[in-house]
């Protein structure tokens, strides 16, 4: 029975620490961005840290809350956690990806978040952005070379799921051709067609005019809709199908069961084990389509990146490894609970206090488990584009938001917008209702 009390405080101190940012909390954030207050949803973030962000995730509050303060036009103080950020995660990045024995014991909560492919590379293009909307050119090709790096480095490594970017690849493009770097925006340019076909996606043309040369450049981004949000899903599995996935990793689907009936059933059947997987819930937004106005003319904006649909293709990609520590650990804790009843059992000459022991082991390893549904949730669905070639002087931008139908639900006006000849200017506007 005492090596029954240490496992389950063992496990009950270790699960302490397994912190990560509610589905709750996630909403509560989006709302606030659905009403387009992001300052409001950046003190949220900063008021709930220390109870949503466990420390070694410091870089997930950075990221989060930096994206709020990009949309808020506070560009230099969203720069200094992007760059928090980035530190982290290269950090991580460059370390072995191997588990802990707390990974594969307790839950995937207990080492650091591991930043999605996707979630990396847009860390690049914020802050290019950043200093973009800054006229600082020159670090903002930093951050679009390093993301192409970034990118490089990834289809070197990977076959399958995310090996490029055609929007970041785009973006960077744009960028190297600002400072003069002609042929580093060739190729830039060139990737992002090849992975825009190689995606099955359209090659993005913007009609550049013949004297471009002689006018003023506006390009402007429209950051569209709330990125799925990550939930628990938990199932109850019986022990035999346990013990066939612990000793061969696949993916499988089962019917959802209530997480509170998993835990009873855990610790009186004993004869099935409880996990918890990760699952997107899918954020609605009404916002379908863009268009930009200057001087009478129409510009309609292109769908250049689905982060959403980026977010469900790396569960995908990742959860036949989720299902396999999962299924692991819950067997790991059904062993446990055995091993508890047989020690009480022994040690007491009663039965039913084994039993008792049982019970209890299973329904804590049951309680404890928890999927790791750590997201940088601030992003948002998608990303439209367009490119406005205007006579160099002042402009007025007005960018009108769409329903699926093409009824104007929203509008951003930008004023006394200023470029010169040979000039470009870079905006960004969030919609995320």
């Amino acid at each position: 029975m005492k090596k029954a009390r240490i496992w389950v405080l063992g496990l009950a101190v270790v699960c302490s620490a397994c912190a990560a940012p509610s589905l709750r909390y996630k909403s509560d954030v989006q709302k606030l961005m659905e009403s387009g207050k992001p300052e409001e949803a950046a003190s949220h973030i900063e008021s709930k840290k220390n109870k949503m962000y466990a420390a070694r995730d410091a870089h997930l509050y950075a990221l989060d809350k930096a994206a709020l303060l990009h949309d808020a036009h506070q560009l230099s103080q969203s720069d200094v956690l992007f760059s928090q950020a980035q530190d982290r995660i290269e950090d991580l990045y460059t370390k072995s990806a191997t588990a802990t024995m707390g990974k594969v014991v307790v839950n995937d909560l207990t080492t650091p978040y591991d930043v999605a492919d996707y979630e990396h590379a847009f860390t690049y293009f914020y802050r290019a952005l950043n200093f973009l909307e800054q006229e600082n050119l020159q670090d903002a090709a930093v951050e679009a070379r390093k993301a192409v790096f970034f990118l490089d480095d990834l289809r070197g490594r990977k076959k399958d799921g995310y090996t490029d970017d055609p929007f970041i690849q785009y973006v960077a493009s744009l960028i190297f051709e600002s400072v003069g770097q002609v042929s580093d925006a060739r190729i830039s340019r060139q990737n992002a067609e090849n992975a825009m076909r190689k995606q099955g996606l359209p090659v993005a043309h913007f009609t550049v005019p013949a004297q471009a040369d002689q006018l003023g450049e506006i390009i402007l981004f429209h950051y569209n809709g709330r990125v799925p949000l990550k939930k628990t899903q938990t199932l109850q599995l019986a022990w035999d199908r346990a013990m066939s996935i612990a000793s061969s990793p696949q993916e499988t689907r089962y019917q959802v069961a209530p997480e509170v009936q998993n835990a009873i059933y855990a610790g009186i059947m004993g004869s099935a084990v409880t996990i918890a997987l990760p699952v997107l819930e899918p954020q609605h937004y009404a916002v379908r389509s863009s268009m930009a106005m200057v001087d009478g003319q129409q510009y309609p904006l292109a769908k250049m990146a689905d982060l959403a649909v980026l977010a469900r293709q790396d569960l995908d990609e990742k959860m036949p490894g989720i299902w396999f520590r999962t299924v692991t650990r819950a067997v790991v804790k059904r062993i446990a609970a055995v091993q508890a009843r047989h020690a009480a059992q022994r040690s007491s000459e009663d039965r039913n206090v084994g039993d008792l022991a049982e019970m209890v082991v299973s329904i804590l390893g049951a309680a404890f488990e928890k999927a790791d549904t750590r997201q940088w949730f601030t992003l948002p669905a998608e990303v439209h584009l367009t490119r406005i070639f205007v006579a160099p002087g002042t402009h007025e931008i007005r960018l009108f938001l769409k329903d699926r139908n093409g009824n104007i639900i929203g509008e951003k006006t930008f004023k006394n917008v200023t470029v010169g000849r040979g000039g470009r200017v870079f905006l960004h506007h969030r919609s995320a209702y």
